[in-house]
């Protein structure tokens, strides 16, 4: 089975230290017979637009989710309230560490429970990983 898998980040390396969506740029990668490559890196092009909107404005989930239309599951160190809205379209990981190399071996080892959710369709809970 393959999975193409978006981090959120600033600079590439490390988590943003905001929410998911709050991120400048998702590192995309593809996920498939234990293996990962990194394909690319996709700008949040909604990410200095209107900053009056609060968190878990519908229009944020929508922008996030224009962004990553093809993607299966987003990881990140934070996801905000419209946690509840991405789960409807994707797996949504919480990892609780700071580089996005770390967050990967995580994913790699949990492949099964990300799979598992992602079969779930709509009714899908988010997972949360811990090195």
């Amino acid at each position: 089975m393959e999975f193409l898998i978006a981090f959120s980040t600033d600079d590439g390396k490390n988590f943003n230290e905001g929410h998911f969506g709050m991120a400048q740029f998702f590192h995309v990668y593809r996920f498939s017979e234990g293996k990962e490559e990194f394909v690319e890196t996709r700008e949040n092009v909604k990410y200095q637009e209107d900053e009056t909107l609060k968190h878990g404005d519908p229009g944020k989930a929508n922008a996030v989710s224009s962004v990553l239309k093809d993607i299966d599951v987003i990881v990140g160190q934070r996801m905000g309230p419209n946690i509840v809205r991405l789960l409807k379209k994707y797996v949504c990981v919480v990892v609780k560490t700071n580089a996005i190399s770390d967050a990967i071996q995580l994913v790699q080892a949990n492949m099964e429970r990300i799979i598992e959710e992602k079969n779930k369709g709509e009714d899908r809970k988010h997972i949360v990983l811990r090195p």
